[in-house]
């Protein structure tokens, strides 16, 4: 009976495979120690879409637009593959630009809940800076 729980099929999830786990696999199969198939099978991967996924995640090759390593790329390959570069770039850029805004966006929130809460409570929350820092803060301050 032990035997039969040996054999039972334990369904993983992303949670199971450790960070260092998943680049040591995307490496081997880059450097072509692996394939895809061959590193599932060694090390008991769920699916060969989870291994796309970290291959497209972590590694460093166009897994989308693959083409033989045997054949050229043909001038329109390349250009489809910049052209994709390039847009996943704008999407990276689009998504830290975001990301900026909203930290801006809390900077200024968290600065004016710190004075609402000196001008409430009367107490000093802010840092107390030495001499030569606070006119050059205050220098800073006036700018804005």
């Amino acid at each position: 009976m032990k035997e039969e729980s040996k054999n039972e099929y334990v369904k993983r999830t992303s949670k199971d495979y450790s960070m260092s786990f998943k680049l040591q696999v995307v490496e081997e199969i880059e450097r072509g120690e692996l394939s895809p198939t061959g590193a599932k099978k060694k090390y008991g991967i769920q699916s060969y879409a989870t291994l796309l996924r970290w291959l497209r995640k972590y590694g460093t090759f166009d897994w989308e637009y693959q083409t033989p390593s045997n054949m050229p790329k043909t001038p329109e390959q390349k250009l489809l593959e910049l052209e994709q570069k390039v847009k996943l770039l704008e999407k990276q850029k689009t998504l830290l630009e975001k990301q900026v805004e909203t930290a801006d966006k809390k900077v200024i929130i968290f600065d004016m809940m710190i004075s609402l809460a000196e001008k409430e409570f009367k107490i000093p929350i802010r840092k107390k800076y030495s001499p030569e820092q606070s006119t050059i803060i205050e220098k800073k301050l006036k700018r804005r």
